[in-house]
C-alpha cells in the first residue's frame, strides 16, 4: 500500500513534530509555536499521536478533504491553548481510499507502525465496519465521525466510539414527525445500497408509521452509479413525498436527473443534505430544488441566530456565510458532517484529561473515561449544540435541523429537540472486556 501519511500536525495546525520535540532537549533552532512553554512544563512534552483515517480518495474524497481541514483547525485551537495534558497533538494521516479493506490496513499501521495513541476520523459506514474489528483486535481506541447506526447498535466492539456526531437512526427519528405533519403521508425512499443507506431503509419507515405515514417504496442505488434515470420510473405515481439521500461523486447528476424526470411537477422533496454535500445548490440544473427541504446536522449557510460559538467555529475552519471556502467560493464544504471532527477531538481531549492519559498503556482508561461522559454543552467545543452521550452504546444524541431551500440558500425552518431523536438502546459495550 502506498504510504500517504502526513507526519505533521497538518499544514494549518502550525505545531510541528520538531517544535514538540524541542521540549525533549533538541538544540536546533526550531520556531516556537504558541503554547510551547506550557508543553515544556508538562511531565512529558512528547506529542499525543492521533492516527487520522482519511478518505483522501474514493467516493468519500469530498468529505475527507473537509474532515482534514476541520481537523487541522481544531488541532490548532487545542494546541494554541496548551494541547492535551500539556502536550501537543500530532496528526498522522493515512488515506483509506474509502475502502473497507484498506481501512483495516490503515488502522493496523496506526497501531503497530506509527505507534499512535488512538485512531480517529472515519466517515463512511462500510469503512468503519471493515476497520473496527482490527481496532478491537489491537486494542486501540477508534473514534469515528460516521453517523451510521453500526456503533450505537452494539454490533461493533468496545474500542469503537462515536461521541461527536449523531447516528442515522436518531436523525430520521427526529425529522419523521415534521415530514409527516408538513409534507405528506405517502413516502418513497431513494437511498444508497450499503450500510449507511440501510440505516435509512430500516429506521425511517417505523418512525413515519408512528406518525400515521407509510413508505410506499424503497429504491436502493449502488453508491458508484453514474446515472439514475433507470431507477426513477420505479417511484409510485401516488407518492406525496420523495425522500432522497445519495452520496459520492455523482450526486449532482442524481439531483439533475431527478429534476429532468419530474419537470415542474412531482412530489414534495425531502433530502438528506448528503445528496448535496460539497455541491453548490445554485449549480445549473438544480433550480427545481427550490422550495424543497433538507436535513442538516449543522447548517451550511450562516443563520441569523447563529451563536458566537458557531460563528467562531466557522471562522476557524474557514467557511464563508454560504458554507464555501473563504479561499475559493466554488469549494463548497461538507458543513452538515465535518463539525463532528471538531467536536470529537474535544471529546478526546476531555476524556484524556479525565483519565490522566499518559501513553498507550492507558488506552483502556481512555475508553472508560469516554464512557463516563454524559453531556456536552453548547459552546466553543461543541458549536453544533448541546448533546447527551450514552456511554453504554458509545453514541451521542443532539439536535437536528430541517432547512428549506429558497432564494438560493438553505434556511433552517425547524430544529428538533434532543429528545426527538432518542430511542431504546439495544446493547451495552460496558459489559465487554477491554
Amino acid at each position: 500500500m502506498t504510504d500517504t501519511r502526513d507526519r505533521t500536525s497538518l499544514s494549518n495546525a502550525k505545531v510541528s513534530r520538531r517544535t514538540a520535540l524541542a521540549g525533549l532537549g533538541a538544540t536546533a533552532a526550531i520556531g516556537m509555536a504558541p503554547g510551547y512553554v506550557r508543553y515544556a512544563q508538562a511531565q512529558s512534552s512528547a506529542p499525543i499521536k492521533i492516527g487520522f483515517q482519511a478518505h483522501r480518495t474514493g467516493i468519500g474524497a469530498a468529505y475527507g478533504r473537509w474532515y482534514e481541514r476541520t481537523t487541522a483547525a481544531a488541532v490548532k485551537k487545542i494546541n494554541d491553548a496548551g494541547g492535551i495534558n500539556g502536550r501537543p497533538i500530532e496528526i498522522i494521516t493515512e488515506d483509506d481510499g474509502t475502502d473497507p479493506a484498506r481501512g483495516a490496513e490503515v488502522v493496523g499501521k496506526f497501531a503497530t507502525q506509527h505507534k499512535c495513541d488512538l485512531v480517529y476520523g472515519t466517515l463512511f459506514s462500510h469503512v468503519v465496519m471493515g476497520s473496527a474489528p482490527t481496532a478491537g483486535e489491537l486494542k486501540i481506541p477508534y473514534y469515528v465521525v460516521s453517523e451510521g447506526y453500526h456503533v450505537a447498535s452494539g454490533k461493533m466492539n468496545r474500542w469503537c466510539l462515536q461521541p461527536g456526531i449523531t447516528d442515522v437512526r436518531s436523525q430520521v427519528t427526529s425529522v419523521a414527525p415534521w415530514m409527516a405533519a408538513n409534507l405528506g403521508k405517502k413516502v418513497t425512499m431513494i437511498y444508497p445500497d450499503y450500510a449507511f443507506g440501510y440505516d435509512h431503509r430500516d429506521y425511517l419507515p417505523p418512525a413515519l408509521k408512528a406518525q400515521g405515514a407509510d413508505v410506499l417504496a424503497q429504491i436502493a442505488i449502488p453508491p458508484t452509479e453514474s446515472s439514475f434515470t433507470k431507477y426513477l420510473p420505479q417511484i409510485p405515481t401516488d407518492t406525496e413525498v420523495l425522500y432522497h439521500v445519495m452520496v459520492g461523486p455523482a450526486v449532482l447528476t442524481f439531483v439533475k436527473e431527478l429534476g429532468e424526470f419530474y419537470g415542474s411537477s412531482g412530489p414534495q422533496l425531502f433530502g438528506f443534505i448528503d445528496s448535496l454535500e460539497a455541491v453548490d445548490i445554485n449549480s445549473p440544473g438544480l433550480e427545481f430544488l427550490g422550495g424543497s427541504h433538507f436535513w442538516e446536522g449543522s447548517p451550511r449557510y450562516a443563520q441569523a441566530n447563529d451563536s458566537e460559538a458557531q460563528k467562531a467555529y466557522r471562522e476557524a475552519v474557514g467557511i464563508d456565510d454560504n458554507g464555501a471556502s473563504k479561499d475559493d467560493p466554488k469549494d463548497v464544504s461538507t458543513a452538515a458532517h465535518m463539525f463532528g471532527c471538531w467536536e470529537t477531538l474535544y471529546v478526546i481531549k476531555k476524556a484524556m484529561e479525565d483519565s490522566g492519559y499518559k501513553d498507550p498503556e492507558d488506552r483502556a482508561k481512555l475508553v472508560e473515561a469516554t464512557e463516563a461522559l454524559t453531556e456536552f454543552k453548547d459552546g466553543p467545543e461543541h458549536p453544533q449544540g448541546d448533546k447527551v452521550f450514552n456511554g453504554k452504546i458509545h453514541q451521542v444524541f443532539g439536535h437536528q435541523n430541517i432547512s428549506k431551500l429558497e432564494s438560493g440558500k438553505l434556511t433552517v425552518v425547524h430544529r428538533t429537540s434532543i429528545e426527538d431523536g432518542m430511542y431504546e438502546p439495544e446493547g451495552d459495550y460496558t459489559t465487554m472486556p477491554l
